[in-house]
């Protein structure tokens, strides 16, 4: 019996070739962007889970209150991990950890620039490394390093690594102790190559070491495992006044408030806001998600549609079965057989689909995923997820193709009845509803990126480029490569500062000045620098100067932006003095805010100081008229010549700044990619539709053309029905994307407004895809010989 569905299925595919092929790359289209989406919602969801640890790892964070606003961060004081040792019993592990920094490392003539972190012994076992070589506790000697694969691999080709001795950011000699295998792609710790111990960060950096007992400095990071039977939330709870009862009284005006955030809400939590949780990519998560349904749904409808207004052609088909003696059972089993047979053989286009597409699709979404062809819970979901969609797709029109009555379909009084399209109209509604939404929602996150991109950013960042100062050998000679690179002749200027331009990486309190707030308790973004910042990066002066040589007082001077400047005084800000770390400054300047942290957030109220003793990048402006590459090898030769040690890695601020709309723009990607595809697949179905329409209507568009019609009155009869379905999907769209994009655009700061024409373009669009789609069959259909029509009346 189901070899006969099968045989029958398959001559109805062969007889109909277009019908099949419009309801199989429908399906398969649709199937591959659900299996795309489902790849890309396993990695998210599976984020950080490599870890044996995983449930329960978590990292010490701390709201704070400044300028009237909750913020959470990472950075916390370094003698917390020490209490917590001490006075918890509660916590299995607790590690100190620095930031994930660029190192440099050399082996013979191999150099190479790479990022890892100082940590405490126990980190390589709280995070579970998998060792090739060495011992999992290889970080006890103070001058040892640990390095993943790829990167001993690059340093030491098939030498054996262990015992090897590698020169360390120039000043010092590390012997390697330990390879592990690199983190995964999808975890946390994706970008630490190599791991040094904390005992050597404390010998290396004298300000670490101070900062041992200092509950007000907070530059690094902890990481907690708990015990088995300790749970994240009543910890929190216990430990949230921790910090603020170890501050002193100006400390505790921040309100600092410590807990444990879980490595399980790392990657898909990790938004707040004023001390809330609001989620994060999960977000993107739940929306993608939804989205694969909805892709997924589209391709059914088209099914669904086709078979149900084709159904006058089986309808005798349905009689004479029911006639010899085919219960409506067997007809329900027979057509779905027919869809399931389609959704088998979409299934496998779709999977040759992903496999094609799934490359280019890990460079949009900025992933590493693989086809999980030997993981035995994809094929069973696979299995599943085939007769799940035949189902859905072929329920329908079994149950309304066996309900025909025998008698009425043979005697030839049988009639579909003039509601009986009505359901195929709601679902065509349904399809274009959902990519109306898809458009007007990749509108809406394009204008925001852009609304964002063309923000004033108060600086020029053309042809400007930075070079971390790794190693000692670039300290301490400002004035010399500043002269030989000016006497290149290819370089405008050149400066030195604490942060780049494209963030700051210092924020302080303690600042005040005559007339300030008692109470208040401001946080300043801080950046030292030397006399040719403000020149070498474009400062765009409001009021006041520039730092100069030709005022011996100006090492006592700061420079405020416009924010900071707010802060102090209404007015008249220039020539007031503030006090910061028991040092009078007089402001001397003030300049137009900088975007120098993320585009859609406020502007950091910031200060500018001189000090050529705190300084971590070096910032050169090249000449416009002169070619990058040209330029760059000078600049490379004059690094090379001072800092012979280490590889000349340089940074363009332009690259940088565009990093920061990096997860906006891959979000506008992929929700773009999803709508061209809806709308894609519903316009399948539209063309289906409409050349059954157009088939269906032959002898009426005939007997009209004998009676005078035009082409265009043809035209518009045939594409009227189809147009008013799509008005009635713009008016439902509308105001659905209305209201979730307003709320996604709720959590950005500096957000752009949603302007009616993009309505009007997104529903424009869909309706002149809808006229050029149905356009072919009518007028098809309208230049037909009449003749043809009705030679058999």
């Amino acid at each position: 019996m189901i070899r006969n569905y099968l045989k029958i299925a398959f001559r109805n595919l062969v007889k109909n070739k277009v019908y099949s092929f419009i309801n199989i790359m429908g399906l398969a289209v649709g199937m591959g962007v659900a299996m795309l989406i489902g790849l890309w919602i396993n990695d998210e969801l599976n984020f950080n889970k490599s870890f044996d640890n995983y449930n329960k790892l978590g990292q010490a964070y701390m709201h704070q209150t400044f300028n009237g606003h909750i913020g959470a961060q990472t950075a916390v004081p370094h003698p917390l991990a020490k209490e917590l040792r001490e006075k918890y019993p509660s916590f299995k592990d607790v590690v100190m950890a620095s930031w994930n920094n660029d190192h440099i490392l050399g082996y013979k003539d191999a150099k190479f620039t790479k990022s890892g972190m100082h940590v405490e012994p126990a980190f390589t076992r709280m995070f579970s490394l998998k060792m090739l070589k060495g011992e999992q506790n290889g970080l006890q000697e103070v001058n040892s390093v640990m390095l993943n694969e790829t990167l001993a691999k690059s340093l030491f080709g098939n030498e054996d690594p262990i015992g090897k001795i590698i020169r360390f950011d120039a000043k010092a000699n590390m012997k390697v102790t330990g390879v592990f295998e690199d983190f995964p792609h999808n975890s946390e710790m994706a970008t630490v190559h190599l791991l040094t111990p904390w005992a050597y960060y404390l010998t290396d950096e004298a300000w670490v070491k101070r900062a041992a007992d200092q509950w007000d400095n907070n530059s690094f990071q902890c990481y907690v495992q708990l015990n088995e039977k300790t749970e994240f939330e009543p910890l929190s709870a216990k430990l949230k006044d921790l910090v603020l009862n170890k501050r002193n009284q100006e400390g505790k005006v921040s309100k600092p408030v410590l807990f444990i955030h879980p490595m399980s809400k790392w990657h898909l939590y990790s938004d707040f806001k004023e001390g809330v949780n609001i989620g994060g990519r999960i977000q993107f998560v739940w929306l993608f998600g939804a989205i694969g349904i909805f892709v997924l749904l589209l391709a059914c409808i088209n099914f669904m549609n086709l078979s149900t207004a084709r159904s006058e052609k089986r309808a005798k088909e349905v009689g004479i079965r029911k006639a010899i003696g085919s219960v409506r059972t067997q007809l329900i089993n027979q057509f779905l057989s027919e869809s399931m047979l389609v959704v088998f053989v979409a299934f496998l286009i779709a999977l040759s689909l992903v496999t094609v597409t799934l490359p280019w699709f890990n460079d949009l979404a900025s992933k590493k995923m693989t086809m999980l062809w030997t993981n035995p819970l994809f094929w069973i979901i696979s299995l599943v997820f085939v007769a799940v969609t035949g189902l859905l797709s072929g329920s329908y029109p079994a149950l309304y193709l066996s309900s025909f009555e025998p008698v009425k379909v043979l005697k030839g009084t049988f009639r579909v009845g003039r509601f009986a399209s009505i359901p195929r109209k709601v679902l065509v509604v349904v399809q274009f509803t959902v990519s109306v939404t898809l458009i007007i929602g990749t509108i809406i996150v394009y204008r925001q990126i852009q609304y964002a991109k063309d923000r004033p950013i108060g600086y020029d960042r053309n042809s400007l480029i930075y070079i971390d100062m790794t190693t000692p050998d670039l300290y301490g000679k400002y004035d010399v490569i500043r002269n030989d690179l000016l006497n290149t002749g290819m370089v405008e200027n050149m400066a030195e500062s604490s942060s780049p331009v494209t963030g700051i990486w210092s924020s302080n309190i303690g600042f005040s000045w005559q007339g300030m707030d008692p109470n208040a308790q401001p946080l300043f973004g801080t950046i030292a620098c030397t006399h040719d910042f403000g020149k070498t990066v474009g400062f765009q002066f409001i009021e006041g100067r520039d730092f100069s040589r030709d005022f011996k007082t100006d090492t006592s001077a700061m420079i405020l932006n416009e924010s900071a400047a707010k802060m102090v005084a209404s007015k008249d800000v220039v020539g007031k003095f503030i006090t910061w770390n028991n040092r009078k400054y007089h402001v001397v300047g003030i300049i137009k805010d900088m975007i120098m942290q993320s585009p859609y957030e406020p502007i950091m109220p910031s200060v500018f100081i001189m000090d050529y003793g705190w300084a971590n990048v070096i910032s050169v402006k090249l000449k416009p008229s002169v070619s990058a590459s040209a330029a760059l090898s000078k600049v490379e030769a004059v690094f090379k010549k001072h800092n012979p040690g280490s590889p000349f890695d340089y940074k363009f601020v332009d690259q940088e700044f565009g990093q920061k709309f990096a997860t906006e723009e891959r979000v506008g990607k992929l929700a773009s990619f999803f709508a061209v595809l809806a709308i894609f697949i519903s316009c399948l179905g539209l063309f289906g539709l409409a050349s059954f329409v157009a088939e269906q209507r032959t002898k009426e568009i005939g007997i009209r053309k004998v009676l005078g019609a035009s082409v265009a009155n043809l035209w518009t009869l045939l594409s009227r029905d189809f147009v008013l379905l799509v008005i009635i999907s713009c008016l439902i769209a509308i105001p659905i994307a209305y209201y979730f994009l307003n709320d996604w655009l709720q959590k950005y700061e500096y957000r752009t407004g949603i302007s009616w024409w993009i309505f009007a373009a997104s529903g424009g669009g869909a309706l002149a895809i809808t006229l050029l789609t149905v356009s072919f069959q009518a007028i098809k259909a309208a230049l037909m010989n009449p003749i043809k029509s009705l030679k058999s009346e």
